[in-house]
C-alpha cells in the first residue's frame, strides 16, 4: 500500500509546476509591458527634443535677420514680432539631428505650424524589438514691444545753426521692452541688444 505522504507529495508536484509557469509569464508580461513604456517614453523624449531644437533654431534665424536690418527700424517688426521669412529646411535639419541624438529618426515628418511653431514626429531606431513612434510640437512666442523712445520731459536746449549744411538729423533712439527687461536701442550705435532668447520664448505646446 503506498504511503499518504508520497501520494501527496504526487499530486502537489503539477500544482508546483503550474503555479511556476504563471510566475514566469506574469514575469515575462511585466517585462514585455515595461520595455513598451521605455520605447514610448525614449520616443517622446526624442520628439520633444526635435521640436524644440526646430523651434529654437529659427529664433536663432529671426535675431540674425533682425540685425542684418537694425540701421532700419522700419523693417524690424517682421523679425521680433516672429512674422519674417526663415529657413524651413535648416530648422528641420537641427530636428533630425536631436532626434539622433536620441536615437529616433525624424526623417520627413517635420512641418511648420502657423504661426510659428514646428510639429515633429520621430520613431525609435534604437535595439527596442518594437519601435515607438511619438509626436511633439514647439511654438516660438515672441517677448517684445518695441517703439521710439519717449521725449523727456526736461527741455531741450535752442538748437544752433549748424556749420554743415548737409548734417542729417539722428535716427531715432527704440525702446525695446521684453518682459521685464527694457533696452534703449540707437540704431546707429547698437551697443547693448538682447539675445535670442531675450526676444523670443520657446516651448512644448500643450
Amino acid at each position: 500500500m503506498p504511503c499518504c505522504g508520497q501520494n501527496d507529495s504526487g499530486q502537489a508536484f503539477p500544482v508546483y509546476v503550474a503555479v511556476v509557469a504563471g510566475l514566469l509569464f506574469l514575469a515575462f508580461a511585466y517585462f514585455a509591458v515595461g520595455q513598451a513604456a521605455f520605447a514610448r517614453n525614449s520616443a517622446q523624449t526624442a520628439a520633444d527634443a526635435a521640436a524644440l531644437a526646430a523651434a529654437q533654431d529659427v529664433r536663432d534665424q529671426f535675431r540674425e535677420g533682425w540685425l542684418e536690418v537694425i540701421l532700419d527700424p522700419g523693417r524690424w517688426g517682421g523679425f521680433l514680432e516672429g512674422e519674417a521669412a526663415y529657413d524651413e529646411d535648416a530648422a528641420c535639419q537641427r530636428a533630425a539631428e536631436f532626434a539622433a541624438l536620441n536615437e529616433a529618426d525624424s526623417k520627413g515628418r517635420c512641418e511648420s505650424l502657423v504661426p510659428t511653431g514646428f510639429r515633429v514626429t520621430v520613431t525609435t531606431t534604437g535595439s527596442e524589438p518594437d519601435h515607438a513612434t511619438a509626436t511633439a510640437e514647439a511654438v516660438i512666442e515672441p517677448r517684445c514691444t518695441f517703439g521710439e523712445q519717449e521725449p523727456s520731459s526736461e527741455p531741450t536746449p535752442t538748437p544752433t545753426a549748424s556749420d554743415d549744411p548737409e548734417e542729417e538729423e539722428d535716427s531715432p533712439v527704440m525702446r525695446l521692452v521684453c518682459d521685464d527687461d527694457s533696452w534703449e536701442i540707437d540704431p546707429e550705435d547698437p551697443a547693448d541688444l538682447p539675445d535670442a532668447v531675450d526676444l523670443f520664448a520657446v516651448r512644448l505646446s500643450e
